[in-house]
């Protein structure tokens, strides 16, 4: 398709405005409904049908688009930070919302490169070859003969954002009316600030360009590069990367052999950044990579990106070895340096039902399935054991560095087990740390962010 080629339907802006208002609405009507059934099942001791509620609420989210389904997907990985009916509900949404018309696309392409626009691009696709959660995707290609991935983002989202923003406040709201197990203050402000980060495409390319630099030494990893002169803070335009979505290799029923090739590739993209940068990728959702005929990984979102500072890095390989070691001084110090404010003895105990659930795998040298210990029936008793036992001792507060780590470990967790990969998680893990320096990791992370213009770590 030229990049020239008009279009004359489009729904008003007007229009699209006055529908979201209107979901909104709604999803506000159902919280209130929600929090007064909720109070009158404490009060009057009666049987909450969370269920039921459940699906209601998602009856409403379904008409809204992505940045909610992508809390809802973090949040589906934390033990009980929402009710199990909701956390559910929530994760099974899809960013459902239809793609813009050619109109408007070419609206938008005006606003963030000009009136001239179209002579960037000798070709540009009408239709969006792909959705994001707060964009659309078109395939282009430059006059130099490269084919580059457009991703342009979706009108008034920054308001978007800011509204299920205030959403995800009262769905925290309403449950810690009933359950005081877990305090959601921090996992709200690092969803908060991770998700107004995402709206800031300029930066998307920062967090590309330091993927390239950190996975330089990796073959089996590809990674984008961002065209700078045709970026703006809501277009980000990077070279395509070609391969196959990961769903068709599983439909393809791969070998043995093969399936252990993408865990391992998948592990290194994910964990080579954390253990020597102190960088992570925080949503393994499947859109986000795709796969080459030589089973590399193509990496192709950079939005939801965490740097931490290195004594962070340094406290995870130190939970690890209390609870290889049994050392239960040494368990205290590590959520002490994760952030867990003057933990008790009970509750390190409690939190350690979880550690040794995320961190079960990479506790035994030999080779394993990942769903020995890490299945999703597994998964799910040992959360409700941890909740009520967080009940039972008084309930704890994650801190911000939690929500992510949490939820790559959990998300590639899912990805080993949809692949039946028997691997030896322990070896690919000291593989990566055996050598763990934390001044080294310093010295790397400061060199890499100041390469490429980003922030040292918050936190």
């Amino acid at each position: 398709m030229s990049a020239n080629d008009d279009d004359f339907t489009v729904p008003s802006e007007e229009n699209r405005f006055g529908g979201r208002v209107r979901r909104y609405a709604r999803v506000g009507a159902s919280a209130s409904k929600l929090a007064a059934r909720l109070a009158t099942g404490k009060v009057f001791g009666g049987e909450i049908d969370h269920a039921k509620y459940a699906a209601e609420l998602t009856a409403v989210l379904g008409g809204l688009k992505g940045p909610l389904m992508k809390v809802a997907q973090i949040l589906s990985t934390i033990p009980d930070a929402l009710p199990r009916e909701y956390s559910q509900a929530l994760a099974s949404l899809q960013a459902d919302a239809p793609s813009m018309g050619w109109l408007f696309v070419k609206r938008r392409m005006r606003s963030e490169l000009g009136a001239g626009w179209q002579s960037n691009f000798t070709e540009f696709s009408r239709d969006a070859v792909a959705a994001a959660s707060l964009g659309q995707v078109h395939k282009a290609v430059l006059p130099d003969g490269r084919d580059v991935a457009c991703k342009l983002q979706y009108p008034d989202m920054s308001a978007t954002v800011e509204a299920d923003l205030k959403q995800l406040r009262a769905a925290f709201a309403i449950y810690k009316r009933y359950d005081s197990a877990i305090d959601a203050g921090n996992i709200q402000d690092e969803l908060t600030a991770r998700l107004r980060e995402e709206l800031d495409y300029a930066r998307e390319a920062k967090h590309m360009r330091l993927y390239g630099h950190m996975l330089a030494g990796e073959n089996a990893m590809h990674v984008p590069e961002p065209v700078d002169e045709l970026t703006t803070s809501r277009l980000l335009t990077m070279t395509w990367q070609t391969g196959q979505k990961f769903q068709k290799f599983l439909d393809s029923d791969p070998d043995q052999d093969a399936r252990n090739a993408v865990a391992l590739n998948m592990f290194r993209a994910w964990y080579v950044p954390f253990y020597r940068y102190g960088v992570i990728h925080g949503d393994p959702h499947l859109g986000n990579y795709t796969l080459r005929d030589d089973l590399s990984v193509n990496l192709l979102d950079f939005g939801c990106i965490r740097i931490f500072k290195p004594g962070f890095v340094n406290a995870v390989i130190t939970l690890y070895e209390a609870l290889r070691d049994k050392d239960e001084e040494k368990a205290v110090s590590a959520y002490e340096s994760w952030g867990f404010e003057a933990p008790s003895r009970e509750l390190i105990d409690v939190l350690n039902i979880w550690a040794s659930f995320v961190y079960g795998p990479i506790l035994d040298d030999r080779e394993r399935k990942m769903g020995e210990t890490n299945s999703v029936a597994y998964g799910a008793e040992v959360a409700a054991k941890v909740h009520q036992e967080l009940r039972r001792v008084g309930g704890v507060k994650p801190p911000r560095e939690f929500v992510l780590v949490d939820r790559a470990a959990v998300g590639l967790g899912a990805v080993f087990l949809r692949l039946d990969a028997h691997v030896n998680w322990y070896r690919l893990f000291h593989d990566l740390v055996g050598d763990f320096d934390v001044s080294e990791l310093e010295t790397r992370q400061n060199e890499a962010l100041e390469l490429i213009g980003l922030d040292r770590p918050d936190a």
